[in-house]
């Protein structure tokens, strides 16, 4: 298995982090097999979506309509509604799998490898990718 740590910092906003192209640089000249990404943090998740034609400010939308930022979760340090951050990899998990087919994701025409973060307390996030050969 081949393993790297992908550092990244998401700022102060919610934000959908395109991943996609540091994980196809990671991927590239590894034969077959799968691509595991993993977000060791409790706030934050990954999402195989559809960037830059407005899905990915649909998705944050969305997100804030079932995990409105206020004051209703018990989880309560941090920023105001901090506790929805804590809630979402329930339903953006912090992992993804996606198959590798000669040294190439195998990703749909329009999906992208994207991190979401709605924790705007903590900025710097680390991003495990793990190449599993087959």
């Amino acid at each position: 298995m081949k393993t790297t740590h992908l550092q990244v910092r998401t700022g102060g906003e919610d934000v959908v982090l395109d991943l996609t192209s540091d994980c196809a640089d990671f991927v590239r000249d590894g034969g077959d097999g799968l691509l595991h990404v993993f977000v060791p943090h409790a706030t934050a998740g990954l999402a195989i979506i559809e960037t830059g034609a407005g899905s990915d400010d649909d998705l944050l939308a969305a997100l804030e309509d079932l995990l409105p930022a206020d004051d209703r979760w018990r989880h309560r340090h941090g920023t105001y509604g901090h506790g929805r951050s804590h809630v979402m990899p329930a339903l953006v998990p912090p992992y993804a799998t996606v198959p590798v087919e000669g040294g190439r994701l195998a990703l749909g025409t329009w999906q992208s490898i994207c991190l979401v973060d709605l924790n705007v307390d903590n900025h710097d996030r680390t991003v495990r990718l793990d190449l599993l050969s087959g």
